[in-house]
C-alpha cells in the first residue's frame, strides 16, 4: 500500500478503503454538499449504520466508481 492509497476511515483502521460512504449534516450542510468517508470490507456495514441512525448517509458506492465520477 503506498501513502497515496485511500484508507479506510474507521478509527484505528489502516485497511484500504473500498466503500465511499457519501453524507451531509442536514443541520448546517446545505442538502447537494456531500461529506465522504472511506470503508474497508469489514467497516462498510458499521461507519453506514452509524450515519444512517443520524439521518446523514446519502449513497454507499465503491470508491472506483466515485473515483470515476469524479474524472
Amino acid at each position: 500500500m503506498s501513502d497515496e492509497t485511500p484508507i479506510c476511515s474507521a478509527k484505528g483502521c489502516r485497511v484500504a478503503a473500498v466503500w465511499v460512504l457519501a453524507w451531509n449534516n442536514p443541520k448546517i450542510h446545505t442538502p447537494e454538499r456531500r461529506k465522504t468517508w472511506l470503508a474497508c470490507e469489514e467497516h462498510r456495514e458499521h461507519l453506514s449504520q452509524f450515519l444512517s441512525v443520524r439521518g446523514m448517509l446519502k449513497e454507499v458506492v465503491t470508491l472506483t466508481e466515485w473515483e470515476s465520477r469524479e474524472a
